[in-house]
């Protein structure tokens, strides 16, 4: 590798860094929680471990029966967001909820932040949403909270490139509209296809910058072009395909939510449906934790036992970026982790390689980390084929040793 391709990298990684450590990045999540329900089989005597991201898993998981959930997070901003979602829920009726992270917006949005929730937050996410609570406020171009961090200010910015330049607003509607997979495709190829995939968005998305503001460091998306015939524009445009084209939108509140600004009452993540909000009210937040540290500080500092771990997509950079930090990570799930504790973890790439030789310890013996590890690809195959997402490579589910 070139001297001049080394600090290119360099400069890339440390934009990507600087985009994830100081900004919202992620205003809801963009993990399938459906699929981690079917892998984990949560039960009340399982202790998880999340990255936050924006929250909605942890709450998921809280939901479909989980004893302990810890959110861990490098990033406080993203904490921060979780921290909001259970004051409201603390705090708030469900229609004044549903307005903040349902709709995306309130008119009160202010004076519910200074009235019922500021008082519940910590020091640092008060600071922030004491700066930031107007993302709430229905107001400018970006009308709605899911149209403002780096990942909604970028969705925004496509959508408008595609309902105004494009002229894709009415085939949008259509699309939205649709009942069925088959309905949807007769949309898609008509009146959508060939104005969408247009040399200026394939240079759009070919830009490091764009990637960055979607989560997308320099490693994944060399994976991507390692692994996928069509390299990155092949790939996310074969992702998308499958999500109009195969899948139903109609429950798809992971694409809906960008395409429309906000969630409705009948397509939403399930903190957001009035029984469980009153679940996670009445007593289920007592056994969520919110912790801003990285993954292995974290489990450095927790008690052995951890059953169920959700590393999202974060090993992708870590392989690339910090290799070493990755096997210490690894150190730490293999010493906190209770025998057979379960990990599922999300990869850019279609087949993740950087992991089964990986040294790390174990009994006290220096072993490849694939050797300990106990995969069940067949089941993640099934669910990889469903997920709403469709943004990822593959979809892993591994145990640890007995």
């Amino acid at each position: 590798m070139s001297a001049t391709v080394i600090v290119r990298d360099r400069i890339r990684n440390s934009v990507f860094r600087a985009v994830h450590r100081h900004n919202l990045v992620y205003n809801t999540c963009w993990e399938d929680p459906a699929l981690d329900r079917l892998a984990l089989g949560l039960t009340p005597s399982d202790r998880v471990a999340v990255i936050t991201s924006a929250g909605c898993n942890a709450l998921d998981y809280l939901l479909a029966g989980a004893g302990e959930v810890n959110a861990v997070d490098v990033n406080p901003i993203q904490n921060a967001l979780l921290e909001l979602k259970v004051a409201g829920i603390r705090a708030l009726d469900h229609c004044a909820f549903f307005a903040l992270f349902g709709s995306g917006r309130s008119p009160r949005a202010r004076n519910m932040y200074f009235d019922a929730l500021r008082g519940r937050l910590s020091v640092w996410a008060r600071r922030y949403w004491d700066r930031h609570i107007d993302f709430f406020s229905g107001r400018g171009w970006r009308r709605s909270f899911y149209y403002q961090g780096t990942a909604g200010s970028l969705a925004r910015l496509l959508l408008a490139k595609l309902r105004l330049i494009a002229g894709l607003r009415r085939p949008l509607e259509e699309l939205l509209g649709a009942r069925t997979p088959d309905e949807q495709r007769a949309v898609y190829e008509a009146k959508i296809r060939d104005r969408l995939w247009t040399p200026s968005l394939r240079w759009l998305l070919s830009r490091s910058a764009t990637m960055s503001l979607l989560g997308v460091p320099l490693a994944q998306r060399r994976q991507i072009d390692e692994q996928c015939p069509g390299g990155l524009f092949g790939f996310i445009r074969d992702a998308l395909e499958a999500v109009l084209t195969r899948l139903p939108l109609a429950d798809n509140y992971f694409w809906r939510v960008y395409l429309q600004g906000h969630y409705t009452p009948d397509c939403c993540p399930e903190y957001l449906k009035p029984a469980n909000f009153d679940r996670l009210k009445v007593g289920l937040l007592d056994r969520l934790h919110v912790h801003t540290a990285t993954l292995t500080d974290f489990l450095r500092r927790s008690e052995p036992g951890l059953t169920k771990l959700v590393l999202l997509d974060h090993m992708d950079w870590m392989s690339h970026a910090q290799p070493q930090a990755l096997a210490e990570e690894w150190n730490a799930i293999l010493a906190k982790g209770g025998p057979g504790a379960r990990v599922i973890f999300r990869s850019a790439a279609p087949c993740v390689t950087y992991l089964d030789h990986l040294r790390v310890r174990h009994r006290g013996a220096t072993v490849a980390l694939g050797y300990l590890l106990r995969y069940d690809r067949a089941l993640a195959a099934r669910l990889h084929e469903r997920d709403r997402v469709h943004t990822y490579g593959s979809f892993s589910i591994a145990d640890l040793p007995e």
